[in-house]
């Protein structure tokens, strides 16, 4: 056999074309990833968009996490699909351009955001008090700006063809970062840069969250049992909110995890199979990749009620959410009647119950003087 022929056999277009049927199971796979990806990732920006209770510094990032999902789901996954069935769109330059483009761009920018949403859990629990003064809406379009500006501008000397290329690569089937005429290429830059030292920064900001939460809950127990007076309001609602940001720093921590998972397999598959020996590995490793865009939402429905809650708002057109923040003084007179009660707020009947309660004992005195005047 010579070696022109066994070169072509190593490739994945030949691998494709002598196996339809997996090729088009994996066309069918990428399009459900993405119309689950657009419709997720959409109902996020919506939910975080509308619902105040749940809109905060760490939500503005998720919203900014979500974009990029969305816009990896609009601008990389149809050529992916349409790919996997032998729609030769690589042929166009243009295209060969901006999808590798904006997917190389995408993984680092996602990350990027994780880091910064796990920067953001680290300062809230271990360095509380530096917290306002850094989370300013200055600082946060800079953090925002800052990670689109790395990400995609990392890809623009690639994009100009003066430290690698993008171009078919016809032993991945796709177009992907070549080497350059001086054999030079930015994939191992934009891997460390993009991955490795993220990868690293969020590793050190949960190592220090765990172990500051840790000496809490020793502190905690502690004080419990030299003192049962633990019951008082302050102490009730510093406790939820220690809950609820413990809460938000797991689901973060998920979605790391997560996105780890997602793109391991195809970095080491890369690494290990440069010649594209298995085809087929390699074609599992890109499913694995694109189930990334899809996966945050899930992670959010799954271990965040709040974010269920707000996703039902959306999904039923209830305006409870809204209302419930127009409703001030009712909150007020249901607080000023009962001081010690922690009402959840969970929408407009919400409010009106809670209103309800608070008077109910007004009614019930009313009731017994005239009672005693008859």
């Amino acid at each position: 056999m010579t070696n022109t022929s066994t070169n072509e056999e190593l490739g994945f277009e030949l691998w494709a074309k002598e196996n339809q049927n997996i090729m088009h199971m994996a066309a069918f796979t990428t399009i459900l990833v993405m119309c689950v990806g657009i419709i997720g990732n959409s109902l996020t920006i919506l939910a975080l968009l509308r619902n105040q209770r749940i809109r905060n510094v760490a939500s503005t990032f998720i919203i900014c996490l979500g974009a990029a999902d969305l816009l990896f789901c609009i601008a990389v996954l149809p050529f992916s699909a349409s790919r996997f069935l032998n729609f030769n769109w690589t042929q166009y330059h243009t295209l060969c351009l901006m999808v590798p483009f904006f997917q190389y761009g995408n993984v680092g920018v996602s990350l990027l955001f994780i880091s910064m949403i796990t920067i953001n859990r680290y300062i809230m629990i271990v360095h509380t008090s530096l917290y306002s003064r850094i989370y300013r809406p200055i600082w946060i379009a800079f953090m925002i700006t800052f990670c689109l500006v790395l990400a995609f501008g990392m890809q623009v000397p690639t994009l100009l063809g003066v430290w690698g290329e993008f171009k078919h690569d016809p032993k991945l089937g796709t177009c992907s970062i070549t080497t350059d005429k001086w054999g030079r290429s930015s994939k191992t830059a934009l891997f460390i840069t993009g991955f490795v030292i993220p990868c690293i920064i969020i590793v050190c900001c949960y190592t220090g969250i765990f172990w500051v939460i840790h000496k809490s809950e020793n502190r905690m127990q502690k004080h419990q049992m030299s003192t049962r007076s633990d019951t008082t309001v302050k102490n009730r609602q510093a406790m939820k909110k220690k809950r609820n940001e413990w809460r938000i720093t797991k689901m973060v921590l998920a979605i790391f995890l997560s996105f780890v998972i997602s793109y391991l397999p195809i970095t080491m598959i890369k690494i290990t199979d440069p010649h594209v020996y298995y085809p087929g590995l390699h074609l599992v490793a890109y499913i694995t990749l694109y189930s990334s865009a899809c996966l945050n939402p899930i992670i959010y429905v799954i271990m965040n009620k709040q974010y269920r809650k707000a996703y039902k708002s959306v999904l039923t057109f209830d305006c409870c959410t809204t209302t419930n923040y127009r409703m001030p003084v009712l909150r007020s007179i249901s607080k000023r009647l009962h001081p010690h009660d922690d009402y959840p707020e969970e929408g407009c009947k919400t409010v009106v119950s809670q209103v309800s309660i608070a008077l109910h004992p007004l009614n019930n005195s009313l009731r017994i003087s005239d009672n005693e005047s008859h």
